[in-house]
């Protein structure tokens, strides 16, 4: 006990030392002097610039649907196969379009040979009206003077009435027939349109995924087989609204992804939504309810990049932490 009793009296002469007292002063003071160093770098750098990590990478997604029903006979894609504006991609079995197109084509033929015989019939009843006219107006001349019997005079206009009626009957029946001509010239051309669908090609270059098709399923309209993922890539930034005062397009961005560790992509904010992320949802909030909890909202801003990222495996979705220079 005595010999531990002079160990702690030892260890306090130790700790009276000069050199003891002042470290233990200068440490806290070096503590201090650091985190306020820390603190106001970190508020110039919130002043100039406003971060977020709600943010990520989108892109158009281009959902290929066929416009008509079929079995897929030909199939040109693979998954994440890189395609071109114009390529053909897949085929669906034309052979009913094809039976179809011919089956209308041969209507409007026959229809077309039925309205130039009904146009001779139009021609032939006008004339046979004009005669019915003319004979009329000289019996009713003659029986005016008495000269012809009333019999004669009946009789011609007897006729003038039946040429008028046939005359009106086969000018009805050459607009029906015209009529049923332009129907069948829109049936043609429906099943021409038709067939042309039975080819699908790429309406923008990109890259095929989410494919679910194979050669040899049967389709149905507007069913999705697959998307195309153009190249073209931006960011959507859900910055709070305490920090888009100050934030205008136009002003330069550093992105870091986080696929891609510590590199930073260039990059200038586009545009800013002009409605909160909860106010533009399919549900907006109902704020005029006794319940109600103020909240921080949250306002979209796009984000273009500002130099080439081709060589860089950018897929819409991926996590993003962009820093725009507000300043």
């Amino acid at each position: 006990m005595k010999e531990a009793e002079k160990d702690i009296k030892e260890e306090l002469k130790e700790d009276t030392r000069p050199e003891i007292r002042k470290k233990r002063v200068f440490v806290p003071i070096i503590v201090f002097i650091i985190f306020l160093i820390c603190a106001i770098f970190y508020s110039i750098h919130n002043y100039y610039y406003k971060s977020t990590d709600d943010a990520f990478v989108e892109g158009h997604i281009i959902t290929v649907a066929p416009r008509i029903s079929g079995i897929v006979t030909n199939l040109k894609i693979e998954d994440n196969q890189e395609v071109k504006k114009g390529d053909l991609l897949l085929e669906i079995d034309p052979n009913d379009y094809k039976v179809k197109l011919m089956q209308s084509e041969a209507k409007l033929n026959e229809a077309a040979s039925s309205l130039e015989v009904a146009k001779n019939e139009v021609e032939k009843t006008q004339v046979e009206l004009e005669f019915a006219k003319n004979d009329f107006d000289r019996f009713s001349k003659m029986y005016g003077k008495g000269i012809t019997s009333k019999q004669d005079y009946e009789k011609s206009k007897t006729k003038l009435t039946t040429a008028d009626m046939n005359n009106k009957s086969a000018s009805a029946k050459y607009d029906e027939i015209n009529a049923t001509i332009k129907k069948l010239e829109a049936e043609v051309e429906e099943n021409k349109l038709n067939l042309s669908y039975t080819k699908i090609y790429a309406s923008q270059d990109g890259l095929i995924t989410n494919r679910s098709v194979e050669e040899g399923n049967y389709v149905q309209t507007a069913q999705p087989m697959f998307a195309i993922v153009p190249d073209k890539m931006w960011i959507v930034a859900n910055f709070k609204e305490t920090q888009i005062a100050n934030m205008q397009k136009g002003q330069k961005v550093k992105i870091k992804i986080d696929t891609f560790g510590s590199k930073k992509f260039i990059g200038e904010v586009e545009s800013i939504q002009r409605s909160t992320g909860a106010k533009a949802s399919l549900f907006p909030p109902e704020n005029a309810v006794g319940s109600y909890v103020k909240i921080v909202q949250r306002v979209p801003v796009k984000i273009i990049f500002k130099e080439d990222i081709s060589k860089y495996n950018i897929v819409p979705g991926m996590s993003v932490i962009p820093e725009v220079k507000v300043r």
